[in-house]
């Protein structure tokens, strides 16, 4: 897998709560923020380390118009993933950037249960997603 360094929301991102994701990608400084239009954009989000005591953990994609992220809006949500699914390895349903871009992306991580004492995830950018388009 080829991630964008540059364009990485999570960078095997340590995730024991609830969080947002350590890094924030800028989509454009221009007045034309949906980037979610012809070619669609590859994102992925990835375990990299497998989770341990919580229930379940929901990955969200959110936009805003601001990089403090003062009113996020939800573009994507996986729905809660068991922790039993939670391996590494494991790939979130989530094949390019979602359309209805402000401006600024993230990744929020929703716990469920206890909080996690081990799991990672990296999340961003990539070169294409294994069985898309790209790859035919």
């Amino acid at each position: 897998m080829l991630w964008d360094k540059e364009n990485l929301c999570s960078d095997n991102q340590a995730i024991t709560a609830d969080a947002a994701s350590t890094n924030v990608i800028c989509l454009t400084k221009g007045p034309l923020k949906e980037v979610a239009f012809g070619t669609p954009i590859p994102f992925r989000i990835q375990v990299t380390e497998d989770f341990a005591t919580l229930t379940s953990l929901e990955f969200k994609i959110q936009t805003a118009s601001d990089a403090a992220f003062t009113s996020p809006v939800t573009l994507y949500t996986s729905g809660a993933i068991a922790a039993a699914s939670l391996k590494a390895g494991y790939v979130a349903s989530v094949n390019d950037i979602p359309k209805g871009n402000l401006g600024y992306l993230r990744v929020y991580y929703d716990v469920t249960g206890s909080n996690a004492t081990t799991g990672k995830v990296t999340a961003g950018v990539v070169a294409a997603n294994e069985g898309s388009y790209q790859d035919m």
